[in-house]
């Protein structure tokens, strides 16, 4: 794919904007309390490995939206989705553009000071990335004319697990030896962890992860960030009933502190945003409850722990094994 220059591209999408007008957002249903929570790829039986064309610096990987001719080796990527920064990074590709919650992630933040922050309407600033790769959630805005920058590869929100995802993302970037070697390796290291964390508090013992965004305290499901795909999928931990009937439709249920009680399990995972009203703490209701008299209810940097990317994930781990195994 022969590169645009960057004053014509410039041109060409202001030229589209002022002509197209507002384009309709045809996939809008990634949706959640706090808009963060797994992302997703084709399923296996929709890519196959990349088959590197005539031209060595580029070959066609095969999106869940037809194939798209990406660099072999890309040097400057923009992510515009946060669910996918850590699966670029702990790749070890470049990156040039993420957006304003990847920069805020406190596990991010050194790696990514010099990185723009960028969103899906920041047309201009991106063209003066000039990236060579765009990577998003198939229900971004403009994407039409990210096309026309550099080619632009999305992922369908909610399709895959977190190993599928990393996967597809080592396909795409080539560098699928290495994401394979990350998948194989973290699934043994939470298999071991999650037998042990067992054998210390009870193979019966239920866990459950709280949050509060926007005023509103939530329970979350297995497959939801926050450090639950590793608890519920990896280590095998149980859920209480509760959590589990209300949070089957959405992945998540919006809770009071009157019937917090009712979905706290064993233990608890408290993903805690400083920024939040967490007074719900110094009631006497939540006081009472046997996991907080218990001391079984673990804090955690919110902004660190919302996403379940591998960076994300490799950070939850070690927080789990630190506080249920000590």
């Amino acid at each position: 794919m022969k590169k645009l220059s960057v004053p014509f591209v410039l041109i060409l999408v202001l030229l589209l904007s002022a002509c197209g007008g507002n384009e309709a957002n045809k996939n809008n249903n990634a949706s959640s309390p706090s808009a963060e929570s797994s992302s997703a790829a084709p399923s296996a039986s929709e890519t196959a490995s990349p088959s590197t064309t005539s031209e060595s610096d580029t070959f066609t990987y095969q999106s869940e939206s037809g194939p798209v001719e990406v660099p072999t080796n890309p040097q400057r990527v923009v992510v515009l989705t946060r669910f996918l920064t850590g699966n670029v990074m702990i790749l070890g590709v470049p990156v040039v553009g993420v957006d304003e919650m990847s920069k805020d992630n406190p596990n991010f933040g050194d790696k990514l000071k010099d990185v723009e922050a960028v969103s899906d309407e920041s047309l201009e600033k991106i063209i003066e990335l000039n990236p060579d790769l765009i990577i998003g959630l198939s229900d971004i805005k403009n994407i039409d004319k990210f096309k026309q920058i550099a080619p632009t590869v999305t992922y369908t929100y909610g399709k895959v697990d977190f190993k599928q995802q990393q996967l597809e993302v080592g396909k795409l970037l080539n560098k699928e030896k290495e994401a394979q070697a990350w998948v194989e390796d973290f699934d043994a290291r939470t298999k071991k962890a999650g037998e042990e964390i067992k054998a210390k508090i009870g193979a019966n013992a239920t866990v459950s992860v709280i949050e509060t965004f926007n005023k509103q305290l939530y329970v979350y499901g297995d497959n939801f960030g926050r450090g639950t795909e590793i608890l519920y999928q990896q280590f095998g931990l149980g859920m209480p009933e509760k959590v589990k009937e209300a949070t089957s439709k959405d992945g998540f249920f919006a809770v009071s502190t009157e019937v917090l009680k009712d979905y706290m399990g064993d233990y608890v995972i408290f993903s805690k945003n400083a920024d939040e009203d967490n007074t719900f703490q110094d009631t006497e209701t939540y006081k009472n409850i046997p996991a907080v008299k218990n001391q079984h209810v673990f804090e955690a940097d919110a902004k660190a722990f919302y996403f379940n990317d591998p960076l994300s994930m490799e950070y939850q781990l070690e927080f789990f094994i630190k506080h249920f195994l000590g």
